[in-house]
């Protein structure tokens, strides 16, 4: 567990929206960049509670006590490594969920949940950053072919399991 009184030191924070104006004559975030140290501070924030009601909120069960406290202690490595166990595609998944983990956190019984969402889109943008996206290649391949109906993130991940199996 990182910080035990992180909770109690740091209130909820998120980051700024870009103006619109100037969000309507670009394709960039609409948020604007977060400190790292900010960041942090959230990721701190987490309890990592008994029984962490957030991994059950999260519709793919992530580890994110985990993840939070890996971030909190800047092993942003080893936090992606926890974040890809449980999610494919983080880098859009992330951004497109409404975030039910931050719902059930146990923080949000008493005050402002942990800022989930923003701390796993940091990690997988930290990541890209950093270079440590990288394609996993199949040990062995086949001539099989399978067909996957659906393109969206549940196709899209279902194929790549299929692919490292």
């Amino acid at each position: 567990m990182g910080k035990p009184t992180g909770f109690l030191e740091f209130g909820r924070q998120t980051p700024q929206s870009r103006p619109v104006p100037v969000r309507l004559r670009d394709w960039k975030e609409v948020y604007e960049p977060f400190a790292q140290a900010d960041l942090q501070e959230q990721a701190s924030r987490c309890m990592d509670c008994g029984i962490p009601f957030c991994n059950n909120g999260c519709p793919l069960g992530n580890i994110i006590p985990d993840w939070n406290d890996l971030v909190y202690k800047d092993r942003w490595r080893e936090a992606i490594e926890r974040l890809h166990a449980t999610n494919n595609f983080p880098e859009f998944t992330g951004r497109l969920c409404p975030a039910p983990c931050e719902g059930a956190c146990v923080l949000g019984i008493n005050q402002d949940p942990v800022t989930i969402k923003l701390v796993e889109v940091s990690i997988i943008d930290h990541a890209w950053e950093q270079g440590w996206v990288t394609p996993i290649r199949p040990s062995i391949t086949t001539d099989k072919s399978v067909a996957v109906i659906g393109s969206g993130p549940a196709g899209l991940a279902a194929a790549q399991q299929l692919t490292r199996a």
